[in-house]
């Protein structure tokens, strides 16, 4: 008969497992803080870029204006838009994730940016030139921003474009049918599909009978998958969630290690939706 555990050894093993769950814990919100720092970072860095090209271009007629006038003029107003569209977007994303309606989520975003932003440049304006801005200049202002607006929203959902999902079935609804499983080629038929990868205007395809290569774009497969949970990790990459085995961290980059022995490396920008998701 063994001995009985004393209860301070069993309040000591708990709380150094409590103790390594909180060390966890607080190093995944550390490397969580230090990846929207750098979002945040690209996202200046991208707005004041916009700035320059404005300003090299000159934008809504500030040709006339010499180049460092313009430079001074446009970089700071971009990277003050950068600041209020990073308010609006985390508004608008309340209402319309970006990963399930990207086209909407654009419209709506830079819809919502254009009031704003035509205030901030109404007044930037009157105040850098000392000019008179009235309503009518107001209203005037109102297409070229939207203009902008659109542009950028464009610019930053590309850089920071997180992947699409798909789903599988509620439980106990009908399995649907997929139809990307009627393009496997014969020796897979019958396969489970663990992942799509691009390669050039290939697709290949990880499976549990090997792989193959097939002629099609991601975009269009990840559309057939539908009725299969797995997300796009990065802009060739989609992965099933049941095929996952393994995270494997080299410092800031993350791979997932799949079935079979792919590697699927995860984008910055699919970081978040995929820890949210409860994959990492």
């Amino acid at each position: 008969m063994s001995p009985p555990v004393q209860p301070h050894l069993r309040e000591t093993a708990g709380s150094d497992r409590e103790t390594r769950a909180d060390a966890v814990r607080a190093s995944r919100n550390a490397d969580e803080s230090r990846r929207d720092w750098r979002v945040w970072a690209r996202n200046l860095a991208v707005a004041a870029g916009a700035g320059v090209f404005l300003a090299l271009v000159g934008a809504v007629g500030t040709g006339q204006l010499p180049v460092w006038v313009r430079l001074a003029y446009w970089t700071p107003l971009m990277i003050g838009g950068a600041f209020v569209g990073h308010a609006t977007t985390a508004v608008v994303n309340r209402f319309v994730r970006a990963d399930m309606n990207p086209w909407i989520f654009g419209a709506l975003l830079a819809s919502a940016l254009t009031v704003p932003i035509t205030f901030v440049v109404w007044a930037y304006t009157g105040w850098v030139f000392g000019a008179d801005m009235t309503t009518h200049t107001l209203v005037a202002l109102v297409g070229p921003v939207f203009v902008i607006s659109a542009g950028m929203t464009a610019l930053m959902l590309l850089v920071n474009w997180p992947g699409r999902v798909t789903h599988a079935p509620a439980p106990g609804a009908p399995a649907p049918s997929v139809r990307f499983m009627e393009r496997l080629p014969a020796k897979l038929k019958g396969a489970v599909i663990y992942a799509v990868s691009a390669e050039d205007h290939y697709l290949r395809l990880h499976t549990s009978k090997g792989s193959d290569l097939i002629l099609m774009r991601l975009g269009d497969a990840i559309t057939e998958l539908e009725g299969l949970e797995g997300m796009q990790t990065h802009r060739s990459w989609w992965v099933a969630r049941d095929a996952v085995e393994n995270v494997r961290r080299d410092g800031d980059k993350i791979v997932l290690v799949l079935k079979g022995g792919a590697e699927a490396p995860v984008s910055r920008p699919n970081v978040k939706p995929l820890r949210e998701a409860g994959w990492l």
